[in-house]
């Protein structure tokens, strides 16, 4: 039920973005001239999108960038946030012709394979985090600010990023699968720009939807009790 009223809200939300069959994961692998296979990992969540590249064979971090977008006329324009390769590109835009056909996301001079639609997922969207539970209370933080970690999620992956828009800094991103069972959400990292040794790791969570808002709660990676919240991205 919770899934099915969060994508209600994005159908209702964003009608144009839906109807041209992009949202959800895509992946793509091309091989550097080292003879690498980097696995290349876009989601397009809403209104945002952000791509993560990462080597195939070990899931060490390469390189991330993300933002808002919007698509006229078979055209995505994107606004970068992050850009972890050029801060430059922070605050500038970029126009990208892209053709879906047989499933297949022919986009930026290469072919996506699609993961997912955007299903399953209960937590299917793009997160600020918005709030912390200390001493028992929970207490708000502004979202508004330049300085914000998001959590982008399509039906069956997910990626966080830490960066700041005024400064242009990118703090750091991870990713890979996750599921949404009986009130648990597991993350199974699939890169992990701050340790590499984290790829493979599984972290379980409690979570529930409140009010809109998705309440977080368990072990971080470091093993120390956290209960946070994650409101969901309009703008």
């Amino acid at each position: 039920m919770k899934k099915i009223v969060i994508l209600a809200l994005y159908c209702l939300s964003f009608p144009i973005l839906l109807s041209q069959n992009i949202q959800g994961a895509w992946e793509s692998t091309q091989t550097n001239d080292e003879g690498v296979e980097i696995q290349y990992v876009t989601i397009f969540s809403g209104n945002f999108i952000s791509e993560a590249s990462f080597e195939k064979a070990n899931g060490k971090f390469k390189g991330t960038w993300g933002g808002s977008f919007s698509i006229e006329d078979n055209v995505i324009t994107n606004i970068f946030e992050y850009a972890s390769l050029n801060p430059e590109l922070v605050g500038t835009s970029r126009s990208t012709s892209y053709e879906v056909k047989n499933d297949k996301l022919h986009m930026g001079g290469k072919a996506w394979d699609r993961i997912d639609d955007g299903t399953p997922g209960d937590l299917f969207g793009a997160w600020l985090i918005s709030g912390r539970k200390r001493d028992g209370e929970i207490v708000q933080r502004d979202t508004s600010g330049p300085r914000k970690t998001m959590k982008i999620l399509s039906g069956t992956r997910f990626q966080w990023i830490a960066f700041n828009t005024e400064t242009k800094a990118f703090m750091g991103t991870g990713g890979g699968t996750y599921t949404t069972i009986d009130g648990k959400y597991t993350e199974n990292i699939g890169f992990f720009s701050r340790d590499d040794s984290r790829v493979g790791a599984s972290l379980q969570f409690n979570y529930e939807l409140v009010n809109g808002d998705w309440h977080h709660s368990g072990l971080s990676s470091k093993g120390k009790p956290i209960y946070e919240v994650w409101s969901i991205r309009t703008q």
